[in-house]
């Protein structure tokens, strides 16, 4: 069997199509499906269904992917064996990171990385999608999030927890609120997704009184929204790790909420892979340091 047209077949089924399947190659369409009309002919069977937007594997199609994955990540492998061979770790490791998370967190781990590991290149994007994993642009993602894709390998970094706080000039003039009902008596900060959650939170105390909460301030970057709760500006419901120094500092003050009013804003870090594509142990290598990385400021 013609190893290389497997090889092409791995590439076309995880582009989705023939077009991605040739962009990721640096070939043209044409020559793509020429190759794949090839390989069919020669085995007298079809392996993929087309239509004009995406391609549907045959039975015998899903069974030659199998192998095909399998042989080519046995392959690696034993390249990365030999060109690995009495050297320090080697190779480029593409990752995606949350721009809250990532810069605060992950950007002084992954340069202690590198000072540990001065054969490896990381290319880091600061992003909150997902697409650049799917798309095949990156080697692995972190992400902060309720629930991890059910097509991707979850490796879970530990639990995020919110807390309520303000800077102290705005303890003083505004009081201090003590339960999520107090919050619409202040000017509130947090993140679209957070303020969302938020006003659906229900009732409380029992009495059957909705919560009426409005933030001031809305946005994705939590580094603003941080400068903005240290300006006195509003109370703030955000992540711990996004406030922990600062609260630690005294430049902001824990409010005294009941344990566990915030619960249900809880989340978890994964770090997220696909399950089809071959890890290289410096890929491997550094998931298993921010993993590790991640465990110790639980810890703490």
């Amino acid at each position: 069997m013609n190893l290389t047209a497997l090889s092409l077949l791995v590439d076309i089924i995880e582009a989705g199509n023939l077009s991605k399947a040739a962009l990721r190659l640096g070939m043209s369409r044409a020559n793509v499906s020429h190759r794949l009309n090839q390989f069919e002919r020669e085995l007298g069977q079809q392996l993929l269904r087309r239509t004009t937007r995406q391609i549907e594997p045959t039975e015998l199609g899903w069974k030659l992917y199998e192998h095909g994955r399998t042989i080519r990540r046995e392959l690696l492998a034993a390249t990365e064996s030999v060109g690995s061979l009495g050297q320090s770790l080697q190779g480029t490791v593409r990752l995606s990171v949350p721009s809250g998370y990532g810069q605060l967190a992950m950007s002084s781990w992954l340069t202690e990385f590198m000072q540990l590991h001065p054969g490896v290149t990381l290319e880091v994007v600061f992003d909150n999608d997902i697409d650049d994993l799917l798309a095949g642009a990156v080697d692995f993602a972190m992400r902060v999030m309720a629930e991890p894709p059910a097509h991707l390998v979850a490796r879970n970094m530990g639990p995020v927890h919110y807390v309520a706080c303000a800077a102290p000039a705005l303890v003083q003039a505004h009081g201090l609120p003590r339960s999520l009902a107090d919050l619409h008596q202040v000017p509130l900060i947090t993140s679209n997704l957070t303020g969302q959650k938020l006003r659906l939170a229900g009732y409380h105390g029992g009495s059957g009184a909705e919560l009426r909460i409005q933030p001031r301030l809305v946005s994705a970057n939590f580094y603003f929204l941080r400068d903005a709760i240290l300006q006195g500006l509003g109370v703030g419901v955000v992540p711990d790790y996004m406030v922990r120094e600062p609260l630690q500092r005294g430049d902001l003050v824990r409010l005294p909420f009941e344990p566990g009013s915030l619960a249900f804003l809880s989340t978890s870090k994964y770090l997220l892979y696909m399950p089809t594509r071959y890890q290289t142990k410096a890929i491997a290598t550094l998931i298993d340091f921010l993993l590790h990385k991640a465990a110790q400021q639980d810890a703490a």
